[in-house]
């Protein structure tokens, strides 16, 4: 799903970007919500980024990442953490590209997201390059979103990749 967020584009950079885990819902401009066997998954664009909420019998999970005021949690490029019964994996990075590239890798993101019945990509009024895009699936027992977050005016593609799921024991490993 594609939609044009109905708020103006500040001139957030990519530095300011941050991650959250447990935070309650922030105010969406857009909601995707799925239904991934069994899993209930929230998509959420906020004006700042995004937020993802996962619910399924063996818990709760939001992960938001976006730029919070007063937040002191920057953006980490990686995070593995044990939440009850599972495992969660977050990994962040940022891609410098050139105006053109830029435009090209834009492109190409919004094409994969727009169509896809499990994605959600909002694009903000007064820049066709100034977006954010989701992707989310659930394969072999874990629940997996990709995101990108994009930074026009300064080149950047803020990209980031989350994996929950149960936790394995050292006896089945």
């Amino acid at each position: 799903m594609l939609t044009t967020l109905q708020t103006a584009y500040s001139d957030t950079r990519a530095a300011d970007l941050a991650w959250a885990l447990g935070r309650e819902p922030l105010p969406a401009l857009a909601v995707l919500d799925l239904d991934l066997a069994g899993a209930t998954l929230q998509m959420r664009l906020l004006g700042a980024s995004h937020q993802v909420l996962l619910e399924e019998d063996r818990g709760t999970c939001s992960e938001t990442v976006a730029c919070i005021p007063g937040s002191s949690t920057p953006l980490p490029l990686g995070v593995s953490k044990r939440l009850g019964e599972w495992e969660y994996e977050f990994a962040a990075r940022v891609e410098t590209l050139s105006e053109g590239s830029f435009a090209g890798r834009a492109q190409e993101l919004l094409a994969l997201v727009a169509d896809h019945p499990q994605g959600l990509a909002g694009t903000f009024p007064g820049s066709p390059h100034a977006f954010t895009a989701m992707l989310a699936q659930r394969t072999e027992g874990q629940v997996r979103w990709r995101t990108w977050h994009a930074y026009p005016q300064e080149g950047q593609l803020v990209v980031t990749r989350t994996r929950v799921g149960v936790r394995t024991s050292a006896a089945a490993l």
